[in-house]
């Protein structure tokens, strides 16, 4: 929730403008999964999830953001996406982000891909003999 205060940009650093988020599609496969880890290899790159959906979050400040008062350099000529920007969805809010996956780098999604990919493999496997087992038992 929101911190409600008409002072609310004043107290703020501008936090809105310091970084966007892009939804990525929804990872299917091995593949993707591998694709989503290489974008974490970039600098002030990372990766949530959030609602169920995914999105790729680059930290880099606006070019248009006074470093000494954190106001906008170009607030008349603002871009639509900061024109529709509202109180209501700021970002300036207390405590942390409650993200259903966070990966801050390459080497937390290499563990993720490990977990999920490779357990299944070995479910699998464990599957495939059962089936197995019980063909044989049929004949």
């Amino acid at each position: 929730m929101a911190k409600k205060s008409k002072d609310q940009c004043e107290e703020c650093s501008g936090l809105c403008c310091r970084y966007f988020a892009l939804p990525i599609e929804t990872p299917e496969d091995k593949g993707d999964y591998d694709d989503i880890r290489w974008y974490l290899c970039h600098k002030d790159i990372t990766v949530f999830v959030e609602d169920g959906d995914w999105y790729l979050n680059v930290k880099n400040k606006c070019r248009h953001l006074s470093g000494k008062d954190h106001r906008c350099l170009i607030y008349d000529k603002r871009p639509r996406i900061c024109r529709g920007y509202r109180h209501g969805t700021c970002d300036y809010v207390e405590g942390e982000y409650d993200y259903e996956l966070h990966f801050t780098n390459d080497k937390q999604m290499a563990e993720y891909i490990k977990i999920k990919f490779h357990n299944n493999v070995k479910e699998k496997k464990k599957l495939k003999r059962k089936n197995a087992k019980a063909k044989k038992g049929q004949r």
